[in-house]
């Protein structure tokens, strides 16, 4: 897939082209994709997604933004996946805030990305004060000359697929509802970087992860496997959070432990899946207190797999 900052001139072919922010691209975005493809291909056009970064909500009110599901690096990695060709990534700013919907569909869509198929969702909604919706696309397309289609909402485990519906379920631990929302496991990946080593010497040394100005939208104790270390996933205990106990009022830090593993990971890239929640986070009086728990917690997620196997 090619990774275009901006549309700096026009492509060099034809467009089918998606629109959104597809944070998580969980099912309803992974339906879109699908469909995207399945039209591009009898028609000879490039497959192409448009996405904003930052997500528009983080423009306009920051402090009220809701927690990403997944970085820029994490949502171009799985757009790469679903088969995209290019994706378009937009910076969100004032002039792109202020531009009118009329100019977007003129300027970007027909010059520069030479649209001829356009695929967005039910309520997908556009340009300056988002004027712009899927009616206004559609009498476009007869006027420039480009198909355009809506994707009814998808459905899964009752209810309608969404990245707030990934949220809410993050955020109050149902990790197999997020599961089954998003099509895979709710994932944070990120490089591995030496720490204060003090779970090694409590026994259960951990790779760890900053999570730098990203809040997740999850935190606790959690039983995960963890990609690119080994051939196979590993199976571990991980912890996120702030870290109450060693370090009140500190950044936020994804730990794990992996079972039965000691190799030197300073520096490697890992992708770690959360599949099932422990328990919250919680601060404890002392070292000794926590190590009990740490065992708990690494019986509990041994446990977990144990039932739940092949994980």
């Amino acid at each position: 897939m090619r990774i275009h900052l901006g549309i700096p001139a026009p492509c060099d072919r034809p467009m089918a082209l998606t629109i959104g922010n597809f944070d998580g691209v969980h099912l309803g975005h992974q339906a879109m994709l699908h469909a995207l493809k399945l039209a591009a291909g009898p028609l000879g056009l490039s497959t192409g997604v448009v996405t904003f970064e930052p997500h528009p909500r983080e423009f306009f009110s920051p402090a009220d933004a809701p927690p990403r599901l997944t970085t820029l690096r994490e949502k171009l990695e799985l757009l790469g996946r679903a088969g995209m060709e290019h994706t378009f990534v937009l910076r969100f700013r004032q002039a792109l805030a202020a531009m009118p919907a009329d100019v977007f569909v003129s300027e970007w869509l027909v010059r520069r990305l030479r649209t001829r198929w356009l695929l967005v969702g039910d309520d997908f909604r556009f340009g300056a004060r988002r004027t712009g919706d899927f009616e206004m696309l559609r009498a476009a397309g007869v006027t420039y000359g480009f198909e355009c289609f809506s994707l009814s909402s998808i459905m899964a485990a009752g209810r309608r697929v969404s990245s707030s519906a990934v949220r809410e379920a993050l955020v109050s631990g149902q990790l197999e509802l997020a599961g089954q929302l998003l099509g895979r496991p709710f994932f944070m990946s990120g490089r591995v970087l030496p720490g204060k080593r003090l779970g090694r010497t409590l026994g259960y040394p951990t790779a760890n992860i900053r999570v730098g100005r990203r809040v997740p939208p999850l935190s606790g104790i959690f039983a995960v496997s963890v990609s690119g270390v080994a051939a196979a996933p590993l199976q571990g205990v991980a912890s996120l959070g702030t870290r109450p106990t060693v370090c009140p009022g500190g950044d936020w830090l994804l730990e794990v432990h992996l079972f039965d593993f000691d190799r030197d990971i300073y520096g490697r890239r890992i992708h770690v899946d959360f599949l099932h929640k422990l328990r919250d986070e919680a601060r404890f009086e002392n070292l000794d207190a926590l190590t009990r728990q740490m065992d708990r917690d690494a019986a509990a997620a041994r446990n977990y797999f144990a039932q739940h196997a092949p994980f």
